[in-house]
């Protein structure tokens, strides 16, 4: 019996051992660990859907990589992983897998990953598991993409330092939702009048005054290696993609063209991995409204953002006088229900009328986008669920606090979050886990426009209160 007990014992430790050195990398209790990789995620069967407009946009051929870049973080007690794809978006039950395949290959709990989509409108979305077939195989490729990623940072793990710093680049970001001069506003889908129109042109005869604020920042995580060596950086900053892609062209818009570009402004080696995440950007775009800019060829206008935006993230990664080498860790996640919205019975007798019109003539004469948009009134009220369970997640990396929210979050949103954060400095990561539309606030609403129509936005008007409540509850469990 005594023999037997000593095998149980011991059977129990070195499974109890095992699953641990998974987790933590062998690495001892406040030595900072960090790893980085970059895999390659796109599409390799064309034509393939990328669905980031109100028109089908099949890519053809490919400018520039897409990639899974990954971000592995463990301090001995935790171990995190932050990940950027380049896609226009990934649905929840795409992560989840990636995250489970990751999890089972290197220990790290899907609870301590988040993935983030940069929301370049040159790339597919999660694809499908019974759509066409490139839309099938690319889903397995971006899958395997992402899990292999994190599998890759995690393997690359060494002895690192981290530090944090920011540097404003204010001069190309624009809040895209503009109050207009009066009698210049023009009816919406719906055939209502809205208070802001959201890109409304740039003729100062039309347009008056912005509806909202921008956020300047660039925020990086800047890491090194035992040598001092520079080991990866991750930046964020609210701006949505920049554009002038032809049609049919797979690009990774300027996040791709700024990962590129970043190695050389480091003077890093080889395995170094440079990623720029979406922040609050919902709201936020690169055009200079009240300025004609000069016309660009195509992705002209990608590179010199990308060019700013390596250069800001350069200056302020050479503001960081010390980097801690046992930097204090921990990821909070939290599941949150919201109400989705419903539409009233007068709102979907308006629009089964319009999808009732047959004549062109009388199909001619309604709002722009009408059908669209009555579409999706219908199929709100048709739908069975009542409600939307969304994760929620906040990181602390030493005097950092990182926020992911799994919408276009409009950038009072994180200007809110910075601003009540108990941390020095906050991150707030958009489209992370999930991509469940815009997510405007109540004063927002109250104005109207396009990120605020039903169809666009479907979650409750308040949400966002809801949401910023909740991640400062974790801020401030995880700042304790």
């Amino acid at each position: 019996m005594k023999s037997y007990n000593s095998i149980l014992i011991f059977s129990i430790c070195l499974t109890v051992s095992i699953f641990i050195s998974l987790d933590v990398c062998a690495g001892d209790a406040g030595s900072f660990r960090a790893g980085a990789a970059a895999v390659d995620i796109t599409p390799k069967d064309f034509p393939v859907n990328m669905p980031g407009g109100f028109t089908a946009n099949m890519a053809e051929t490919v400018h520039d990589p897409l990639h899974s870049r990954a971000l592995v973080l463990s301090n001995g007690v935790t171990t995190l992983a932050m990940v950027v794809v380049d896609s226009l978006g990934i649905g929840r039950e795409t992560t989840a897998e990636a995250k489970s395949i990751a999890s089972t290959r290197c220990g790290i709990a899907p609870e301590k990953i988040l993935i983030s989509a940069t929301h370049t409108h040159s790339a597919p979305t999660s694809g499908s598991t019974n759509g066409p077939p490139q839309a099938v195989a690319y889903r397995k490729i971006l899958v395997e993409g992402i899990a292999e990623s994190i599998v890759r940072a995690h393997r690359a793990l060494r002895p690192a330092a981290v530090g944090v710093a920011t540097h404003p680049m204010p001069e190309e970001v624009f809040n895209r939702r503009w109050f207009l001069k009066p009698g210049k506003m023009t009816p919406n889908p719906f055939g209502k009048m809205d208070q802001v129109k959201t890109n409304p042109g740039t003729s100062p005869d039309v347009i008056e005054r912005p509806a909202g604020p921008t956020d300047p920042d660039i925020t990086v995580i800047s890491l090194q290696d035992a040598k001092r060596k520079p080991l990866a950086l991750y930046a964020n900053y609210s701006l949505h993609y920049v554009g002038g892609v032809p049609r049919a062209v797979v690009s990774a818009d300027y996040y791709g063209e700024f990962a590129r570009i970043m190695p050389f402004r480091m003077r890093a080696g080889d395995d170094f991995v440079a990623m720029m995440s979406n922040g609050t950007s919902g709201d936020i775009n690169n055009i200079p409204f009240l300025v004609t800019r000069p016309p660009r060829e195509p992705f002209e206008q990608i590179c010199i953002i990308a060019r700013k935006a390596a250069d800001a993230a350069w200056h302020a990664q050479a503001r960081i006088t010390s980097y801690d080498a046992k930097a204090q860790l921990g990821m909070i996640q939290r599941e949150v229900t919201l109400r989705l919205r419903c539409p009233t019975a007068e709102q979907v007798a308006e629009a089964r009328a319009v999808l009732a019109v047959k004549d062109e003539a009388e199909r001619a004469k309604l709002p722009r986008l009408s059908d669209h948009y009555a579409r999706n009134i219908v199929a709100a009220f048709e739908r069975p669920d009542k409600t939307l369970t969304i994760i929620l997640q906040a990181i602390r990396i030493g005097d950092l606090g990182v926020c992911g929210i799994p919408f276009e979050t409009f950038v009072e949103i994180g200007l809110e979050l910075k601003k009540r954060s108990p941390f020095p400095r906050t991150m707030v990561i958009g489209l992370a886990n999930a991509r469940h539309d815009y997510l405007p606030t109540p004063e927002q609403h109250k104005l109207g426009g396009y990120e605020t129509f039903l169809g666009t936005c479907k979650v409750q008007e308040d949400a966002s209160v809801i949401i910023i409540n909740n991640l400062l509850e974790m801020l401030a469990e995880l700042r304790k």
